[in-house]
C-alpha cells in the first residue's frame, strides 16, 4: 500500500492570498523571513486578511536563509506564549521550512531536534494549530510538501525533516508574490524545482499519481524557466504553478542523491566565506547524478521517457540520457549557474576559481560522502552508491569531470 498526501486546500492564481479571509480561528501567528514581504506590502495584506477573518495576529519576523535550529526553538517559544490556532508562514522555502519545525516543537515541547529528524517518525500534529503556507518563490514546493530542511550550524549540516504530518493544511500559490523575486533567485529556485520533478520521476517510490505531476511540471519548467528568469511575468506565473506541482510529486515520490549531496555540501564550507545555495547545488549535481543513475536500466528508461516528454529527440535511451544532460547544462548556462563546485563563486556565479579550495574539499570529502549516504533522500534513489562511489561522484561535481562508473 502506498500513500498520496496533499494539503486539504490549494488556493492558486491571481488574488489567491484573499483565501486567508476564510480561515476559521481565534489567533494566528505569522512567520516571515527578511524584509521583502513587508517591503512589497504582502505582509500587511496577510495580517489584514487574517484580522478580517476575526483573528488576533502576532508576527515572528527575521527567519534567516538556511534557517537554524536556534531560530526554530525561538519561534516555538513565541508560539507557546501566544497559543495560536493557526500558524501562517509566508516567504520562500526557508521561512516555511523553519515554521514547520516550530509547529512540531509548539505542539510537542519535549520533542528534540534529533527526534524531528527521524524520518516519518513524528507524532500527530494539529492538536493545537493548523498550518497555512504561502510561497513567494518558485522552487521549493514546501507549501505542499511533507518536508523541511533545517541547518545545524555547529555541525555544518542541513537536515531534512520528513513526515506527512508537516504537510500544510492550506497552501496559497499567488503569482503576485513571485513577481518580486530577483533574477538569481528565479534561477536557483527554478532549477531546484526541475530537480524535484526529475528525481521524483526516477525515484523508487514513484507511482502513477506522482508520474503525471512530475512529467507535466518538467515540461512546464522547460518551457517557462528561462523566460521567467528574463522577466516575462506570464511565464513567471506559470513557473509558480509548475514548482508547486513538482512539490506535490516529490512529497509523495520522494527524492534522490542530488538532494542528499546538496544537503551535505550546502553549509559545510561556510568557514570559507559562503554557502553553496541549495538550488545552485542541485543544478550543478543533477547532470552528474543522471549519468550515475543511468547505469541502472530502469532509471535509464525513465530518463528516456523524460527526454521524450521534453521533445529532445534521440533514438535510444543512451542518446536520450545524453540529450537530457546537455539540455540541463544549457539551462545552467542560460541562468548563469556554474557547472561545478570548483567554479562556484561566493556570489554563486561562475568564476575561474571558486570559494572552495581543492585541498579543503578533498580533506572533507570522506565525511561529506558518508553524510550524504546517510541522508534521508538517499534511500529512494534508483542506484545506491557505496562510500567509494559517492566520493567519486562528488569529485565529478567538484571538477566537472565525466561520470564513467
Amino acid at each position: 500500500m502506498a500513500r498520496f498526501t496533499l494539503p486539504r486546500d490549494v488556493y492558486h492564481g491571481p488574488g489567491a492570498l484573499e483565501a486567508l479571509k476564510t480561515l476559521d480561528g481565534k489567533k494566528a501567528m505569522v512567520c516571515v523571513g527578511g524584509g521583502s514581504m513587508k517591503r512589497f506590502g504582502f505582509l500587511d495584506k496577510v495580517t489584514d486578511y487574517l484580522k478580517e477573518a476575526g483573528m488576533e495576529v502576532k508576527l515572528f519576523e527575521g527567519i534567516e536563509p538556511d534557517p537554524s535550529v536556534d531560530t526554530v526553538m525561538k519561534g516555538a517559544e513565541v508560539m507557546r506564549e501566544f497559543q495560536p490556532d493557526w500558524i501562517v508562514a509566508i516567504g520562500g522555502g526557508s521561512p516555511i521550512d523553519a515554521t514547520k519545525a516550530m509547529w512540531i516543537k509548539y505542539e510537542y515541547p519535549d520533542v528534540t531536534f534529533e527526534d524531528m529528524c527521524k524520518v516519518f517518525g513524528l507524532p500527530k500534529l494539529r492538536t493545537k494549530a493548523h498550518f497555512c503556507a504561502i510561497s513567494s518563490t518558485s522552487g521549493t514546493g514546501t507549501e505542499v510538501t511533507a518536508f523541511a530542511v533545517i541547518t545545524d550550524y555547529e555541525k555544518g549540516i542541513k537536515y531534512p525533516l520528513a513526515d506527512f504530518e508537516i504537510t500544510p493544511d492550506v497552501a496559497i500559490v499567488d503569482p503576485a508574490l513571485a513577481e518580486t523575486m530577483p533574477k538569481k533567485l528565479v534561477a536557483h529556485t527554478g532549477m531546484d524545482a526541475i530537480t524535484h520533478s526529475i528525481e521524483a520521476y526516477v525515484s523508487t517510490a514513484n507511482c502513477n499519481y506522482t508520474d503525471a505531476l512530475a512529467l507535466h511540471s518538467i515540461k512546464m519548467i522547460q518551457d517557462n524557466l528561462v523566460g521567467s528568469f528574463n522577466e516575462d511575468m506570464g511565464k513567471r506565473a506559470t513557473m509558480h504553478d509548475a514548482q508547486c506541482m513538482a512539490g506535490m510529486a516529490f512529497s509523495n515520490a520522494l527524492l534522490g542523491i542530488v538532494h542528499s549531496m546538496a544537503h551535505k555540501t550546502g553549509a559545510v564550507f561556510a568557514d570559507q566565506g559562503a554557502h553553496i545555495i541549495h538550488g545552485a547545488a542541485n543544478a550543478m549535481y543533477l547532470p552528474k547524478v543522471i549519468a550515475f543513475n543511468a547505469k541502472d536500466p530502469v532509471a535509464k528508461q525513465r530518463y528516456g521517457v523524460i527526454a521524450d516528454f521534453m521533445g529532445l529527440g534521440g533514438s535510444s535511451d543512451d542518446e536520450k540520457v545524453d540529450l537530457l544532460i546537455k539540455c540541463l547544462r544549457k539551462m545552467n548556462d542560460d541562468l548563469n549557474i556554474p557547472h561545478c563546485i570548483k567554479n562556484y563563486g561566493k556570489d554563486s556565479y561562475p568564476t575561474e576559481q571558486g570559494f572552495v579550495p581543492e585541498n579543503i574539499f578533498l580533506e572533507r570529502l570522506p565525511e561529506i560522502a558518508k553524510n550524504a549516504i546517510l541522508d534521508a533522500c538517499t534511500g529512494s534513489n534508483p542506484r545506491q552508491p557505496s562510500q567509494e562511489e559517492m566520493e567519486k561522484l562528488l569529485k565529478c561535481c567538484y571538477y566537472d569531470t565525466e561520470v564513467d562508473f
